[in-house]
């Protein structure tokens, strides 16, 4: 068995070293494609696996459907012939590594769904062989990968560490920055071996600049986690700050550009309109749950958690309160949103708290627009809107303009010469030093 397992190992080893190794990444969206086309430009034959038909025939067009890779990367890379696009799972079975970039979603009840990742898993299983490394990205909760995965690999009558590898490597991209890639992100993996952190560590060395190997998956697993919920304090502590500070009519911006300057024990967290994404109003759950599992309460994180489903609500209040002062209805108000998703310079609706405005102020009859230059149409949730044009004349027919999401190809000068009244609940105005009484901040 020694020998086996040894043989199995090394030839694995060699394949990766040699850039013999067949990589194919099963999910091609946001974490998943950027993966894809850095093994290909290194060398490596990729597969990329997707059930979803639209994203394969736009590959293979050549054209990118993420706001972080440019249609000409795509098609430079589909000409190399090295990248192959496909919906069909068999490609599995002639892979030396998988790396799992499925959804894994929150259920209505706040609680997780790895349905997608239960599908993939046993996909793999009916097309798992040995001397194979099976890699899981997918943001989830701690034993996912040892409890779900696992049993249903090993089903076929192969065994962990003699004739497979399996392990935790999480996402850390970051979409719409321009700074940290897939490249430059230090990637942490956690085997169920030596063996298989070491195979890991190995393959993604050949494209990450940085790669850390921890002793188990659990430990990547809540590693993720913990990033994240770091995050959703924080963000729930400012969102929170901000309420008071507007209470004690404090310029919270101001007391936050003050508390930058210490040079240690601070570090600045900004409020806004409510959080959005897969990461920030997903992850932490993924660990609450898991918590309540083994009979323990996360009041921190169940508690962030409340204040930042609330701010969409308090948004409207100030909406409200800002159109009072100017002696005007809400439900007798033209509101135009700017900006939709979840964050600037992506075209990312999931979790956004956009939508969560757009919503309430429909549900009080509002006359409310919204203007986003990714998102032209909306049909999600049950909104279906289609966005004005950024035009002077729309601007100066509005009574209230709200800068939700503060995208950066946005003329907000123009904006600010136009509109009667502006609520920027991004600073976007105090960062670009345009100051007018008409600009209220959050």
């Amino acid at each position: 068995m020694k020998n086996i397992k040894t043989s199995v190992y090394a030839g694995l080893k060699k394949k990766i070293n040699d850039k013999s190794a067949v990589i194919t990444v099963v999910g091609l969206g946001y974490v998943g494609l950027p993966i894809a086309l850095e093994f290909t430009k290194r060398g490596f034959f990729v597969n990329g696996l997707d059930s979803n038909e639209g994203r394969i025939s736009k590959l293979k067009q050549g054209v990118s459907y993420i706001n972080d890779i440019s249609s000409k990367t795509v098609s430079e890379v589909t000409k190399t012939r090295n990248f192959q696009v496909t919906s069909n799972e068999k490609v599995l079975s002639g892979s030396d590594v998988i790396i799992v970039c499925v959804p894994t979603p929150l259920r209505k009840v706040k609680e997780p769904d790895i349905s997608f990742v239960v599908k993939a898993s046993e996909t793999l299983g009916r097309y798992l062989r040995k001397g194979q490394m099976i890699i899981l990205e997918s943001t989830t909760y701690p034993g996912t990968t040892r409890e779900v995965i696992l049993p249903l690999l090993e089903k076929n009558g192969l065994k962990l560490g003699a004739d497979f590898y399996l392990a935790f490597s999480p996402e850390r991209i970051d979409p719409g920055n321009p700074k940290y890639d897939f490249t430059n992100i230090p990637k942490l993996i956690g085997g169920f071996t030596k063996q298989g952190t070491t195979l890991g560590k190995l393959v993604y060395s050949k494209v990450v600049k940085k790669v850390i190997g921890l002793s188990t998956p659990e430990s990547a697993e809540v590693t993720k986690l913990l990033e994240n919920t770091f995050r959703i304090v924080n963000i729930g502590l400012i969102n929170e700050f901000a309420e008071l500070c507007h209470k004690l009519n404090i310029d919270v911006w101001e007391v936050i550009k003050a508390a930058e300057t210490k040079p240690f024990g601070f570090m600045p967290f900004y409020p806004g309109p409510g959080i959005g994404g897969h990461c920030i109003p997903a992850d932490p759950m993924y660990l609450s749950w898991k918590a309540r599992k083994v009979g323990f309460t996360t009041k921190m994180i169940d508690l962030a958690a409340e204040v930042n489903r609330k701010v969409p609500v308090h948004i409207v209040k100030r909406i409200e309160e800002i159109l009072k002062t100017r002696k005007k209805a809400l439900e007798n108000a033209k509101i135009l949103l700017l900006g939709v998703t979840y964050k600037k310079d992506v075209n990312d609706l999931r979790e956004s708290p956009a939508l969560d405005i757009l919503e309430i102020l429909k549900q009080k009859k509002v006359c409310v627009n919204y203007f986003d230059p990714y998102i032209p149409h909306l049909d999600i949730g049950g909104i279906k809107e289609k966005g004005v044009e950024l035009t002077e004349n729309v601007l100066k027919d509005q009574d209230l303009v709200v800068v939700v999401t503060d995208h950066t190809n946005v003329d907000y000068k123009m904006i600010a010469e136009n509109s009667r009244l502006i609520f920027d609940t991004r600073n976007v105005f105090g960062k670009r030093n345009i100051r007018d009484e008409k600009i209220i901040r959050l």
